[in-house]
């Protein structure tokens, strides 16, 4: 869970606030509101009031004013850290104690380390891919868009393989909390991240988290440092990727014309990603800022301390800057879509997941020429926090099996990648 300004309240003059809640997601409600204006009044449920940032001019705006603040110290209502947060991360925090934190870690998801990470990333979906049944029905979130990135970040970071299924129920509880399993989740999680960073300082495997808890490192983290920094690598290095490969295959199947496209020119694999991140919104919400100061935002005066949630899900369909916007088009040119946010704290991450979905979508596609869904897409059922949404499960039917090419899969539980 991101830490939120639990029971802060804006400025009382003028009507109440607009109740908020992300499920079932809203996005005909948001292209109401972002009509009516870039910036609204909310009530955030359990977490309190703040201004809804809705138009894309108005969100890059919020996402690069520095009086804006990630760090909840800044909220009116701050009393404690505000939820169930792990450590102390780079989201939670502004330059340059951001820039420090994001300098000792940015060098391992370059697009030149990502690209070195290619054929493990190919080698580990062949083996899920292998896994699945020849034929029949499967359900693509739990065999496929899950492991995938999971076992990619954990081979990364060094986590390992047999902790692997009790680390996602834990982010999982933390992304879409639910009062007690949050609460025990990150406790849980706090305990886990905090004896392995010390395994990992006393005998170092040349994992990116030995580097980072090794005693003589360059910039050395704190150990609340690094307990933030494996939470937030961990957590955020593979759910927006699980959704983004979820949500890009449900959009192909839903649209036969673009899915018979993708097949005719494969090489639209990541102009399909792109479009997915904008139409889907993976992440469709920035996190909490406060107003450090008293100020404008496109034309709404923000008293300081108020908070500022950015809907990035509203602004990468805004018709001003996507002509119908909630067409799903490959040969759209999204530039300027803000599915992996805007400005410092643009996602680290996103070479990682733009390469790990177009991989995903290329073998499955290959190795499934007649993949279909195998439910009511109206039926699916989305699992939704304060900044993510996802599918819970994607059945599909798997139709006839392609041979295999290129190297033989990998077994999802390999060894972990050195950086």
């Amino acid at each position: 869970m991101i830490r939120s300004p639990r029971g802060h309240t804006v400025c009382a003059d003028g009507p109440a606030p607009l109740e908020w809640a992300p499920t079932p997601f809203p996005f005909d409600r948001l292209a109401a509101l972002r009509a009516e204006g870039p910036v609204h009044r909310v009530h955030v449920p359990g977490s309190g009031d703040a201004w809804l940032v809705v138009t894309r001019d108005a969100v890059r705006a919020a996402l690069t004013d520095p009086r804006l603040r990630n760090d909840i110290r800044h909220s009116a209502g701050w009393e404690s850290d505000g939820g169930h947060a792990v450590g102390r991360n780079m989201l939670q925090s502004d330059p340059p104690h951001h820039t420090r934190l994001r300098r000792l870690v940015a060098g391992h998801f370059t697009p030149g380390r990502i690209a070195a990470l290619r054929p493990r990333i190919e080698a580990v979906a062949r083996g899920l891919l292998d896994r699945m049944p020849e034929a029949g029905t499967a359900d693509l979130v739990g065999g496929y868009a899950l492991p995938l990135p999971v076992t990619v970040i954990c081979d990364l970071l060094g986590v390992p393989a047999e902790d692997r299924e009790d680390f996602h129920t834990w982010s999982n509880d933390l992304v879409t909390p639910t009062g007690a399993e949050a609460a025990a989740s990150a406790a849980a999680l706090t305990g886990y991240l905090t004896g392995l960073i010390a395994r990992k300082a006393h005998t170092p495997d040349g994992t990116l988290l030995a580097g980072l808890a090794a005693p003589d490192a360059s910039g050395a983290l704190s150990p609340e440092e690094q307990l933030g920094m494996a939470f937030l690598l961990l957590v955020a290095g593979h759910e927006t990727t699980v959704n983004l490969i979820s949500a890009t295959v449900l959009a192909l199947l839903t649209h036969p014309d673009q899915l018979a496209l993708l097949r005719a020119r494969p090489e639209l694999a990541g102009a399909v990603v792109e479009e997915s991140l904008r139409l889907h919104s993976p992440v469709h919400a920035g996190a909490f800022r406060f107003a450090a100061e008293p100020l404008e935002l496109a034309g709404t005066r923000v008293a300081a301390g108020d908070a500022v949630l950015v809907s990035l899900a509203a602004a990468s369909r805004d018709p001003l800057a996507f002509p119908d916007p909630d067409r799903f088009d490959l040969t759209r040119r999204p530039q300027g879509h803000l599915g992996f946010g805007h400005g410092v704290h643009h996602c680290l991450g996103a070479p990682l997941a733009r390469a790990e979905a177009v991989v995903a979508l290329n073998l499955l596609l290959e190795r499934h020429p007649a993949l279909a869904l195998d439910a009511d897409p109206e039926a699916l059922t989305w699992r939704a926090g304060t900044l993510l949404r996802g599918l819970t499960a994607l059945p599909v039917r798997l139709g006839p099996r392609t041979p295999p090419s290129g190297p033989p899969g990998a077994d999802p539980e390999g060894s972990p990648i050195r950086p």
